[in-house]
């Protein structure tokens, strides 16, 4: 045999795969202690307190606690800008727990609100500051995985205790409750502390929207198509998301009441595990490959909601929905993250957390005003059919992406 052939034979040379960074570290475990307090602290209350409040004061609750929200999102860029992200995360998380624990001083609708106004503040201010700097502590590789985890982590104790904050005011008393919240996000300032601000090094290759270290402003980056294509088509599923947590129950018939709560806990379950299936395939060959499947099978599950007789499309549905949705978050977080400087990662924080709050309240207001006329089955229906209109921006940032 040759030597040409006894290399012909030989097995190809094989150049060794790059390793791929741990997504685990200390910093981001010690973030991850964050995240959860921020979760159960909000969410233990989030229906508990309008739910003591009362008819009178129940509205001005969630009103005074949702309005201050944004308004700690539209502020949090330009306040990490000046502070950094450890200062402004450990502020929002005693804002947010330092008024829990003043909620039982007074049971007045007055009080109240002012109360969840300062918490909605801190909890606006937390969205954007661990949002940034949780990105700042994923490897770039790997940075639809862990958005994916991070979402895991938050998302199973929203699901735990947004009950159980109900049934804790029900059973063991008020004052237990808000004692129990405030101290949950008190006691998670140390481990802010102990983080340390951190830019790692992007992917290969200039991002998308800015190549330098400025930091991105709001207005900036809504001009910017490369992070208002993925806002739009996010706000889309997220307004539809609203939709459906709200009115589901509303809309299937009394006697499948259990059928409904089946149906929330399906699209939730199916939110979670497409938010990691999306993030390691995007990871792997690209998050904007996820957008448009992402939308188009979200708008497919509502449109299955019309038949809300039917307990099999009224489940089907919401799985779909569950699973669309779950890859459009995913995928159009890690988007915008990827094409912005480190220094502008608060401001794509808060611009997608704007996207989620605003979706999930607009939807709602403007559904019930739609099926004031048509109903809940073409509600639905119609719903998905606006959804569509978010294929145009996904189109197209699909075209231009690098």
């Amino acid at each position: 045999m040759t030597s040409a052939e006894n290399a012909a034979a030989a097995p190809a040379a094989t150049v060794p795969a790059p390793l791929r960074p741990p997504l685990l570290s200390r910093a981001l475990l010690l973030r991850l202690v964050s995240v959860v307090a921020v979760t159960v602290s909000f969410f233990l209350l989030l229906s508990a307190v309008p739910t003591h409040a009362g008819r009178g004061g129940a509205g001005l609750a969630t009103g005074a606690l949702m309005l201050s929200t944004v308004l700690g999102e539209l502020a949090g860029p330009r306040i990490l800008g000046r502070y950094g992200h450890r200062g402004p995360l450990a502020a929002g998380l005693c804002l947010l727990g330092a008024p829990a624990l003043a909620l039982p001083l007074d049971d007045g609708a007055a009080w109240t609100a002012s109360m969840c106004l300062v918490r909605g503040l801190g909890f606006g201010l937390t969205m954007v500051a661990g949002g940034a700097l949780t990105a700042a502590l994923i490897p770039a590789e790997r940075r639809g995985e862990g958005l994916a985890l991070v979402g895991v982590v938050g998302g199973v104790p929203a699901l735990v205790t947004l009950p159980l904050g109900v049934w804790m005011c029900e059973h063991v008393g008020y004052t237990p409750l808000t004692m129990a919240a405030g101290l949950a996000a008190l006691a998670a300032i140390p481990t802010v502390a102990a983080l340390r601000e951190v830019q790692p090094p992007d992917s290969p290759g200039p991002p998308a929207v800015s190549a330098d270290t400025r930091t991105l402003g709001m207005v900036a980056a809504l001009r910017a198509a490369g992070l208002r294509r993925p806002t739009s088509v996010f706000f889309a599923t997220a307004l539809a998301a609203g939709i459906l947590v709200t009115f589901l129950p509303l809309a299937v018939p009394h006697a499948s009441a259990g059928i409904a709560t089946m149906a929330l806990l399906v699209q939730s379950t199916a939110s979670t595990a497409a938010r990691c299936v999306a993030g390691r395939y995007g990871d792997r060959r690209g998050a904007s490959w996820l957008v448009t499947p992402g939308l188009l099978t979200s708008a497919a599950g509502l449109s299955m909601l019309a038949a809300t007789a039917s307990p099999v499309a009224v489940l089907t549905g919401t799985a779909l929905f569950g699973t669309g949705f779950g890859v459009v978050q995913n995928a159009t977080l890690t988007l915008m993250y990827g094409r912005v400087s480190p220094a502008s990662y608060g401001t794509v924080s808060a611009l997608w957390n704007l996207a989620y709050d605003g979706g999930m309240g607009i939807g709602p207001a403007g559904f019930s005003l739609l099926t004031a006329h048509t109903g809940y089955a073409w509600g639905f229906a119609v719903t998905a059919l606006l959804m569509l209109t978010a294929l145009g921006p996904a189109t197209r940032d699909r075209r231009s992406a690098p």
